[in-house]
């Protein structure tokens, strides 16, 4: 595990302790099922690759670890609203505040603005976390492997089943790949950013795919920048992307995404 993501995991189980210090668990839950406006994240991409068309989870970020402010000029409805017009099938939105500048408003602004199924993307340990999600509004969680043992992963799925959310489950490497097939959920997203060195190589998607079940539906996350990427997946089956940095250095993120993709 990298250091990174161990101090980010070491900040999130204070920020949960803060959590819950203002706001109950069950207050929360109470809040998370009277949300009757589900938006079907898993079912979007299917409907989407089923028309032959790409399924793109755009993504809104304002910042990363590793690459700092990826966009001064940030008005996460105005993105999302861009991305809708530009082809996107879902959005993904940073909701941790202190690594990536996100934040659980961003989620809400920019599910408010269209009509795209929102994951909320964050590094998720705590069911509390889980019921957050809902309440927030949003449509699908992440669970990254790398970061979760399988117990609590599997617990953190129940948890996302109760309440109808969806569940992307991230991998990075082979050992990760046998957890996640422990898992429920369809939706397999191969990120190809090494976490101890941050580069990027889709020849992880491509290694990985072989290994992964006729069932389950990769994502292919990172490292696509150029319709030759696009077209590399696609020629091996990959027809479900999460792209973030490449639209956010854009000037118009949906135009970027059509340019991309369509």
């Amino acid at each position: 595990m990298s250091t990174i993501l161990d101090e980010i995991l070491a900040v999130k189980v204070e920020q949960i302790k803060a959590a819950r210090q203002l706001r109950s668990e069950n207050d929360l839950w109470r809040e998370a099922v009277a949300r009757h406006d589900l938006r079907g994240f898993e079912s979007a991409i299917e409907d989407k690759i089923a028309q032959g068309k790409p399924a793109v989870i755009a993504e809104i970020k304002k910042a990363s670890p590793s690459k700092g402010v990826l966009r001064e000029n940030f008005h996460p409805a105005e993105i999302a609203s861009s991305y809708a017009a530009g082809g996107a099938t879902c959005l993904s939105v940073l909701t941790d505040v202190q690594f990536f500048h996100g934040s659980h408003d961003y989620l809400r602004q920019a599910r408010a603005a269209c009509a795209l199924p929102v994951l909320r993307k964050d590094f998720m340990i705590d069911p509390y976390q889980v019921i957050s999600a809902r309440a927030m509004g949003a449509d699908c969680i992440l669970l990254i492997v790398a970061a979760l043992e399988t117990p609590l992963m599997k617990e953190l799925e129940s948890c996302a089943n109760e309440l109808g959310l969806d569940v992307l489950v991230e991998i990075h490497d082979e050992a990760e790949l046998e957890e996640a097939l422990k898992l429920e959920t369809r939706l397999l997203g191969i990120n190809n950013r090494n976490l101890k060195t941050f580069e990027t190589s889709l020849d992880n998607t491509l290694r990985l795919l072989p290994q992964v079940p006729a069932d389950k539906r990769v994502v292919t996350e990172s490292g696509i920048f150029h319709k030759e990427d696009v077209q590399q997946m696609r020629s091996h089956g990959v027809d479900a992307f999460l792209v973030g940095e490449a639209f956010m250095r854009a000037e118009d993120p949906g135009a970027a995404l059509t340019d991309l993709f369509f």
